[in-house]
């Protein structure tokens, strides 16, 4: 488990202000990993989410997630539970397809008041990852119910029925009862080094301090007392990310907030970034985005 002091490091993505700010109080927030792949990118930092459980059912394609001080490698259909302030990131591959529901803390809270943790022996305070071609045949059924409940989940949220709300609940609650029967069966992980972890998390830290003044990656190792290659291979086992590539994804995602969220320019914005030259700044935003910055504005209008 990380240690409580370090979780200041790592960035709280609050979903209904940084991402869909139509639902910023709403207890239950579901979209397809597709539309959030495509804001914050399909190789997503170390991040966490205060008061919130998250869920990720991947259909198909395969996905790297880190929870915490374990490490997943499966392909899908696999189903990760991520409890409120767990440190995670994840890597999906251009082709992976699924599903993210994000849950308020106090909906998870009243379904083990109700006697949860009685019943069934699944511990929610830790990561989950679930792979059903890793399911005996007995176990397969459930899972099963629960794609069905998550199709349900879908199409109660894409609806404006009466009782909305309650139902979503309903089916929230559900939806974790039957992860938690299947919780006994769980995907092989990789244990990380609690020093490497510790660097990870320093590193992560160091970016949010300084991603703004565009640090080159000899501040960051000489700011830490590591050397380059030792925390290209730490970011690389815990992330499959080289040290680059996770400054890089920072600046982007702070760059596709302030387009989506602000009404700065994009000179303006390349300045308020750290970036001397507005044409260097559009090739490096086209470069990781594929898009120009005017028109990744137009796409989120």
């Amino acid at each position: 488990m990380t240690d409580p002091q370090h979780r200041e490091w790592i960035p709280n993505i609050i979903l209904g202000q940084d991402y869909d700010q139509r639902y910023v109080d709403a207890p239950v927030h579901y979209d397809v990993l597709e539309n959030l792949a495509d804001f914050f990118g399909r190789d997503m930092p170390v991040h966490r989410h205060a008061q919130y459980m998250q869920i990720h059912y991947i259909d198909r394609g395969e996905i790297s997630f880190h929870i915490d001080d374990k490490i997943y490698h499966v392909s899908g259909p696999s189903c990760f539970l991520t409890p409120a302030s767990v440190p995670h990131s994840f890597l999906t591959e251009p082709d992976a397809k699924g599903h993210v529901l994000t849950i308020h803390q106090s909906l998870v809270w009243q379904l083990m008041k109700d006697g949860l943790e009685q019943e069934i022996k699944g511990d929610l305070s830790e990561g989950i990852c679930l792979e059903r071609a890793s399911l005996s045949d007995e176990q397969r059924p459930l899972w099963t119910r629960l794609a069905q409940t998550l199709r349900n989940i879908r199409s109660e949220w894409l609806q404006d029925s009466a009782a909305k709300n309650l139902a979503l609940d309903s089916l929230v609650r559900l939806l974790i009862i039957r992860i938690a029967r299947l919780a006994s069966k769980r995907a092989e992980s990789i244990v990380v080094n609690n020093d490497d972890l510790r660097l990870f998390h320093r590193f992560s830290d160091l970016i949010e301090e300084h991603y703004r003044e565009q640090w080159h990656l000899p501040q960051y190792t000489q700011e830490m007392g590591v050397s380059e290659s030792r925390l290209n291979h730490i970011c690389h086992r815990i992330s499959n990310r080289s040290p680059k590539k996770l400054i890089h994804d920072r600046i982007v995602q702070e760059c596709k907030r302030l387009l989506t969220f602000s009404s700065l320019t994009s000179s303006e914005i390349c300045y308020e970034l750290g970036f001397t030259d507005p044409a260097y700044f559009s090739r490096f935003f086209k470069k990781h985005t594929g898009v120009t910055a005017q028109e990744y504005r137009k796409q989120q209008q």
